[in-house]
């Protein structure tokens, strides 16, 4: 594999509280208009796809790409989290049914240097397991893209806990609402969406739906052997920008929404790990800042709560073509998820301040105590809230 070096958008080292807080080590201004200007010098690389759009060709805009088989190969300071060494990271994983009865084939880690790919087949447990401190570090900061389904994939195969992540899904969000545009329900930007937006990239990213139609095809297409340049360029492709685009979106939030992003980046991750200790081993949520707690409009601690459904009743609570489920969120602000194909099966997760869960959750659970056909006391102890986020 040739490597190629691009000039990239210097990494600024940002701690876990700095993530929260929105504080930087460098002027704001200065480091924004930097890289800007570094993703300017990218684009004007690029070819032109259509009028007004972007397209990085495959020769440029490259830094070093560096497939992992022993953990040798990886950076010391992300090997051994460091307080003294904060790390900020583009993360994403790539796998065939990526969740918690699939496999976990590749874990894309990206630096402001280089981006590494780290190979579970030919690695195997010994090589992930290695990474277990860093993926589970306050020191380090994984910016990744909608982190549910990696985060269950790490935990149920390799039980590493998915901890102090920066998820851009949830952070366009957030920008969005911060911005006065409100987001219909599952209405989430995606991946492809999201290097679209010139406020954050303005790159097409087509290679990625030629690698969904491969995998449409076959499956199995990131198990296979040495890695082909194909999977190679695709897998670093879904985390080059992640830092940039970090960067850009850090700008833009306030405080408020910057607590928000904490502490829904860590019930995103812990969302599909269900387990029978109730998230008990998982790390504790990020309190609200006392900055934050003197507005009386200020945020409320937010929740995670687990509904189980009887088996076989999920049709019920989904309703035809959906429009039970539909009408509760939106009737609703709280967020509302399910685990669908990949399961978890029979469980309906909600995420949000408790007030927000309004009536149309309550009847959901009157629905489902007159499925079980039980008292509400008993419907307490069988279908216990898992709530995350009460704080002394």
């Amino acid at each position: 594999m040739v490597e190629q070096q691009v000039d990239y958008p210097t990494q600024q080292v940002v701690s876990e509280p700095m993530v929260r807080l929105g504080l930087m080590r460098e002027d704001p201004q200065c480091c924004a208009s930097r890289w800007r200007s570094e993703l300017g010098a990218l684009c004007r690389k690029s070819s032109t796809v259509q009028d007004g759009e972007k397209r990085v060709d495959d020769d440029e805009s490259r830094v070093p790409v560096h497939v992992v088989t022993a953990a040798s190969q990886l950076p010391v300071e992300f090997l051994e989290p460091s307080p003294q060494k904060e790390l900020v990271i583009g993360f994403d994983c790539e796998g065939v049914d990526l969740c918690r009865n699939g496999t976990l084939c590749v874990m894309q880690l990206a630096f402001a240097d280089a981006i590494y790919l780290v190979d579970a087949i030919d690695g195997g447990k010994e090589l992930i397991q290695a990474c277990k401190p860093a993926l589970e570090s306050n020191y380090i900061t994984k910016v990744i893209h909608d982190c549910k389904r990696d985060s269950e994939a790490l935990y149920f195969q390799f039980g590493i806990k998915l901890n102090n992540v920066v998820d851009t899904q949830i952070a366009y969000s957030l920008i969005e609402e911060q911005e006065g545009r409100k987001r219909l329900p599952d209405d989430y930007i995606s991946f492809v969406g999201l290097l679209a937006d010139p406020r954050y990239c303005g790159i097409s990213y087509v290679e990625k739906e030629e690698v969904r139609v491969l995998l449409r095809q076959d499956p199995k297409f990131w198990t296979y052997r040495p890695l082909s340049e194909q999977m190679v360029r695709a897998a670093a492709d879904d985390v080059r920008f992640l830092l940039y685009i970090y960067h850009q979106m850090m700008e833009k939030l306030n405080e408020r929404s910057l607590w928000y992003l904490t502490v829904r980046g860590a019930l995103y991750c812990r969302c599909f790990c269900v387990n029978s200790n109730n998230y008990a081993d998982w790390p504790s949520l990020t309190p609200i800042p006392d900055s934050l707690k003197a507005d009386e409009n200020g945020p409320e601690e937010e929740v995670l709560s687990v509904l189980h459904i009887p088996p076989g009743k999920m049709g019920r609570v989904i309703g035809k073509k959906g429009v039970t489920i539909k009408g509760i969120k939106e009737a609703c602000e709280a967020e509302i998820l399910m685990g669908g194909d990949k399961g978890p099966p029979d469980k309906v997760f909600i995420m949000g301040p408790v007030k927000q869960f309004g009536v149309p959750i309550l009847k959901l659970i009157n629905q489902i105590m007159k499925m079980k056909m039980i008292s509400p006391d008993n419907f307490e102890k069988e279908n216990e809230d898992i709530v995350i986020g009460e704080f002394s």
